[in-house]
Formats: C-alpha cells, sequence, structure tokens
C-alpha cells in the first residue's frame, strides 16, 4: 500500500522507507506521487497546518496521506 507524506523533504521519508521496511507500506513524497505543490500552512497551530496539508494532498491523490508540522515554541519570546 502507498502513503503520500505531504512533504517534499526526500531525508524525512527515507527515514520513514527504513521504518517501515519489510511491512509492504511505500512512503512517497509529493513528488513521486505526481504532485508538484507545496501543501497550505496557513493554520494558528501546529495541528491545523498538518490537518491542512493532510487534506490538501487528499484531494489530489486517491490512498493514505500523512502530514504533520512541528517547530519550537518559547513562551518567554512570546511564541
Amino acid at each position: 500500500m502507498r502513503v503520500v507524506f505531504a512533504t517534499n523533504n526526500a531525508h524525512k521519508v527515507d527515514e520513514v522507507r527504513e521504518i517501515l521496511r519489510g511491512t509492504g507500506l511505500e512512503a512517497v513524497t509529493l513528488a513521486e506521487a505526481g504532485l508538484d505543490v507545496d501543501p497550505p500552512e496557513t493554520g494558528d497551530t501546529f495541528e491545523a497546518n498538518a490537518l491542512q496539508k493532510a487534506h490538501f494532498v487528499h484531494a489530489r491523490t486517491s490512498g493514505w496521506v500523512v502530514a504533520d508540522d512541528s517547530g519550537i515554541e518559547v513562551d518567554v519570546l512570546g511564541g
């Protein structure tokens, strides 16, 4: 089964491929799925951005999609 990762970062997907080796799951980047796009990330939270990317990619592909968003927040700096 193919799983599209909502990223163009091949290194991230290579790490996942290593984890999924032998499971029958195939991790692919957006480019490998035939998508020459950068999914939008206009949400107010990491969760909102991940959901937005997942919905955006799912609307353009068939099958499973995995998306994430993360960063560092420093309360004293207001973020």
